[in-house]
C-alpha cells in the first residue's frame, strides 16, 4: 500500500485543445534551499505523459473529494479515444504557464519539466514550480501551516479515501521538555 494525494494533471494536445488525467504518484524534493520541485511519475503512453514529454509544462491540480466525479471520469476516459467532455467542468488558463487548470481544483501548481528519468515503461518528471493558485479559503502561514480537512483532499490507495481530523503539530506529542 502507498497512500498518496490524487492529483488531476494539465496538459495541451497537439491541436491545442485541454487534457486531464488523475495521477497519484506524486511528490516533492528540495533541490536547494527553497526550491522545491514536483516529482511526477506516469506509466505507460498515456496522452497526458506524451503532451508532458513533448512540451514540457502542466498543470499540477490537487483533487479535493468535491471533485471526485471528475477524478473517476477522467481516469475512466481516455484522451485516445476521444475528448472528454462527458461531464461539465471549467477550464481555465495558467496565469504564468500556459496551460489548462481546472477551475474546480482550489490549489494549483502551475510547472515546467527541468528534468526527466525514464525507468521501465514509467518517466518521472521532476517539475519547476513557476506558478501557485491558493483559494483564500485556504491560506497559511507558511509552507507547513496547511490544515488538509479544510481542504478535504482525496487520499489514493487502491481506493478513494478522504483525511479526517487534524492531529496537530510537530512538537506537539512529544513527551520531552526543552
Amino acid at each position: 500500500m502507498c497512500v498518496q494525494p490524487t492529483f488531476i494533471i494539465g496538459t495541451n494536445n497537439e491541436d491545442g485543445s485541454h487534457n486531464f488525467a488523475p495521477i497519484t504518484w506524486i511528490s516533492v524534493t528540495c533541490e536547494k534551499d527553497q526550491d522545491y520541485l514536483l516529482v511526477i511519475s506516469m506509466y505507460g503512453t498515456k496522452m497526458t505523459k506524451q503532451n508532458v514529454i513533448r512540451t514540457g509544462i502542466l498543470s499540477v491540480n490537487l483533487a479535493s473529494t468535491d471533485m471526485l466525479e471528475l477524478v473517476d471520469y477522467f481516469g475512466l476516459h481516455h484522451a485516445k479515444d476521444s475528448m472528454k467532455d462527458g461531464i461539465p467542468y471549467n477550464v481555465c488558463r495558467g496565469e504564468v504557464v500556459d496551460v489548462p487548470i481546472l477551475g474546480a481544483s482550489r490549489w494549483v501548481y502551475e510547472c515546467e519539466v527541468v528534468r526527466s528519468v525514464e525507468t521501465g515503461e514509467s518517466t518521472t518528471f521532476f517539475c519547476q514550480i513557476k506558478n501557485v493558485q491558493v483559494d483564500e479559503e485556504l491560506a497559511c502561514d507558511g509552507t507547513f501551516d496547511i490544515d488538509l480537512t479544510k481542504f478535504d483532499p482525496i487520499v489514493y490507495s487502491g481506493m478513494y479515501h478522504s483525511v479526517g481530523n487534524l492531529l496537530g503539530k510537530i512538537g506537539d506529542f512529544s513527551k520531552q521538555t526543552p
